[in-house]
């Protein structure tokens, strides 16, 4: 496929976004001399674009960082709001001066694959060759900020990283009957995208005084609906109800009857009892012989959380095990003072196996989001260098599927790739394939019974 338009060529590899995943490949792909194209006029991705006044991590900090790149008070046991998060974004990109790679305000409209393969060679299952070729084969349209919308740049390009997550900046609507939706509604109707981008004062102005109804049941609708309580009190506030068809299992901290969350799902040996994709006769034996074990686990965390949140005061118990939303990343952490406000009655990342010369940084869902980005960012820097090499397109769409298999099979509410049950072994994959020992501490008891932290994965003295 020709192109009949001039192209500009400032570097071998694009990285699309700026976000957690743009940063963490910028800088592990720095060598390359990147162009980072970030939409917006600041690092930060969803962070920056999509935070209510109210949002703060959803795990410690300590989980939540680069390698490479400690948070200053990581000890510090309160969840850091947006504002921390962004300040320490904002900090790594000038640690590791990734600013010169970012051409801020330069929106992506369009990627065009410009190579000489034939589409239907593009989909065939052989093997790969080298991710660099030497000359373009991916052309992509950027939309500056500073220009006229119709003046396109078209810029060429070896590699392309997509690292905008997956949320994007496009809200999802649900479709309506005819005659039925938000047009004969006389309010409002908004996602909650496009509220998290309205200034403090008017986000508070919008929710005043006003009847809301917050539809679903996780961490943003949960969020909002604190914000519209909040923004009600005193005389004249209105109480916000939440439209909730399917609840979801909630916990209000990280300590579980006084053993911290970690030891249920996050240490070697607590993945031991999940089901993987192509595990060995030992993984499978013990995953039958531990299935037991796994309720309990569930049905003990169930139990305090029941005995420490009225959830089935409110309805909000679910019908379904804990384990099931841990699984397919449906579990929320809630808010202080969420159900203090109830009471007052104010609330009722992975390279594509078909597309060449491309890959995905930032799309896997976990509790590890941050250590993902960075060990997947490492990964492709080493796949890019030819220190190992891809298995066939065959072997690779084989896995992904059986991945998917094991997920289904893991919670009813799958929808994407979730990999909270099996973290460990996914970072045990990606290390197995950069030639570096996954096993990562320093004794076995260490390495069977201990969380995996940030610094457990730096390599720069082990590369073979």
């Amino acid at each position: 496929m020709a192109s009949n338009h001039n192209t500009l060529t400032s570097s071998r590899v694009a990285i699309i976004g700026a976000g957690v995943s743009g940063l963490a490949a910028a800088k592990h792909l720095a060598r390359h001399n990147p162009t980072v194209f970030e939409a917006s006029d600041s690092v930060g991705g969803v962070w920056r674009s999509c935070a209510y006044g109210t949002t703060k991590l959803q795990s410690p900090r300590a989980s939540y960082e680069f390698s490479d790149f400690l948070w200053h008070d990581r000890n510090n046991t309160a969840f850091p709001t947006y504002v921390e998060i962004l300040d320490y974004l904002e900090s790594y990109a000038k640690h590791f001066d990734l600013f010169k790679f970012i051409k801020f305000g330069s929106k992506v409209i369009e990627v065009r694959f410009n190579g000489e393969v034939e589409a239907p060679l593009m989909v065939g299952l052989g093997d790969y060759g080298n991710l660099l070729p030497g000359k373009p084969v991916w052309e992509v349209a950027v939309q500056t900020r500073d220009r006229n919308p119709e003046d396109i740049q078209w810029h060429a390009f070896e590699f392309v990283v997509i690292c905008t997550g997956k949320y994007g900046d496009v809200p999802r609507i649900p479709m309506f009957p005819l005659k039925k939706g938000p047009k004969i509604f006389n309010g409002t109707v908004m996602h909650s995208m496009d509220y998290c981008k309205l200034e403090k004062e008017e986000a508070s102005h919008l929710l005043r005084g006003k009847k809301v109804a917050v539809v679903g049941f996780k961490k943003s609708a949960i969020d909002l609906a604190l914000e519209s309580a909040i923004a009600n009190q005193g005389e004249g506030g209105q109480a916000c109800t939440m439209v909730v068809r399917t609840p979801h299992w909630v916990i209000p901290h990280y300590w579980i009857w006084g053993l911290p969350f970690f030891l249920f799902y996050s240490t070697r040996a607590s993945q031991f009892i999940h089901d993987r994709p192509n595990q060995s006769f030992l993984r499978t034996l013990f995953y039958l012989l531990f299935s037991l074990l796994r309720t309990v686990v569930s049905k003990f965390i169930e139990s305090y959380v029941m005995w420490k949140l009225p959830l089935k005061k409110y309805g909000l118990k679910p019908d379904h095990p804990f384990e099931e939303d841990y699984a397919s990343c449906q579990m929320a952490l809630v808010p202080d003072n969420f159900f203090e406000e109830a009471d007052k009655g104010m609330i009722r990342a992975t390279i594509h196996p078909l597309i060449p010369n491309m890959g995905f940084v930032g799309y896997v869902q976990s509790n590890w989001n941050v250590r993902t980005a960075e060990l997947s960012s490492m990964w492709l820097s080493r796949l890019m260098d030819e220190k190992f090499k891809l298995p066939s397109k065959e072997k690779m769409l084989d896995q992904f599927f059986k991945e998917v298999e094991v997920m289904k099979r893991s919670s009813r509410f799958y929808t994407n790739h979730c990999f909270s049950t099996f973290i460990i072994q996914h970072a045990d994959d990606l290390c197995n394939d950069m030639g570096l020992n996954p096993w990562r501490k320093s004794n076995f008891f260490h390495d069977v019974f201990c969380p995996y932290g940030s610094q457990d994965y730096r390599f720069h003295q082990e590369e073979t």
